[in-house]
């Protein structure tokens, strides 16, 4: 087949039907217009660059259409390649978002749309949504807007800032009751919760965790909580070797407690033996460092309703 025809192949060919095609299933709430997150048990793919490309999370699988078959079947390219022919005019269901409404491309900046935004205040829905539905405590969000990583966003969802080494503002993770995503036009660095000069650095995966092991911790002083914002970027992935280039620096890789968390410590423990510092694995008990926080918060409330016995009589009449 020559060049011309593959390509029209794979215009005519998304990721996505073949990954529907193989039993994958779209999950709405951990996906974004710009990165389509498809599962099949434990297997996860993600689908990017308007269903043209593809990527696995957990191992170095990428590329075309072509590729993503040769991933999933352990296939030659002429097989993937007449795989692909045979899906041609297969229409993969297209995913609904639930989103607030916005143009498909922001009038503004993100300097300007973050520097207009308003920060989180107590009582506010975005506060709320932090204190009771992610457990998060006044002192570490305080913390947080004192430190511009905080705005609200539509609906009571939470947005919450990346920035570059100088502290400018690059994009921002976008958490809600009803929806997650990034900022549109945005560029995943790092989420930044502490001294940048802290000898102690703890990778998460969403900012909800770096600020949920930050109040698990007490918000330790010689630690710098970070969040590459769910992926793993050459950008972030940068931006962790220039805050890693000090020797005395120990990375701490307090990612998920689950397959695609454990890829991720890896790389960071590659990272820092190529960097020359120290690294260790922090793994929270359940899938994450805000259930945990959870966990706490409501053994915390058990052990105080049991301090109060007379609370449990006044309820017998």
């Amino acid at each position: 087949m020559e060049k011309a025809e593959l390509e029209e192949l794979k215009d005519k060919v998304p990721c996505a039907a073949v990954l529907e095609h193989e039993g994958f299933a779209l999950d709405v709430k951990e996906s974004t217009r710009k990165a389509a997150k498809y599962r099949r048990e434990a297997a996860i793919v993600i689908v990017i660059h308007a269903g043209k490309g593809w990527f696995d999370p957990v191992s170095e699988g990428k590329g075309d259409v072509f590729k993503l078959v040769e991933h999933l079947k352990g296939c030659s390219f002429v097989e993937a390649m007449d795989a692909v022919a045979a899906l041609v005019g297969f229409v993969p269901s297209a995913p609904v978002w639930h989103h607030a409404t916005r143009g498909n491309k922001p009038d503004r900046s993100v300097t300007e749309r973050w520097q207009s935004g308003r920060r989180p205040f107590r009582g506010s829905a975005t506060w709320r949504y932090l204190a009771e539905a992610r457990h998060l405590p006044g002192p570490v969000i305080r913390t947080a807007i004192s430190a511009n990583l905080l705005r609200e966003g539509p609906h009571g969802s939470m947005w919450a800032a990346h920035t570059d080494a100088g502290g400018a503002v690059t994009g921002w993770e976008e958490r809600g009751p009803d929806w997650r995503g990034f900022a549109s036009g945005g560029a995943k660095l790092l989420f930044r919760l502490g001294r940048s000069d802290a000898p102690r650095l703890c990778v998460t995966e969403a900012a909800i965790d770096a600020m949920s092991l930050s109040a698990l911790e007490d918000l330790r002083a010689d630690t710098l909580y970070l969040s590459t914002g769910g992926g793993w970027s050459p950008a972030s992935d940068a931006a962790i070797r220039v805050l890693a280039s000090n020797t005395q620096v120990k990375l701490v890789a307090a990612t998920d407690n689950n397959r695609q968390g454990d890829v991720y410590a890896d790389r960071l423990f590659a990272l820092a033996t190529e960097s020359g510092c120290c690294a260790e694995r922090l793994r929270p008990v359940a899938d994450d460092w805000n259930a945990d926080l959870k966990m706490r918060t409501e053994e915390g409330e058990k052990q105080e309703a049991n301090r109060v016995p007379h609370a449990r009589r006044s309820r017998q009449g």
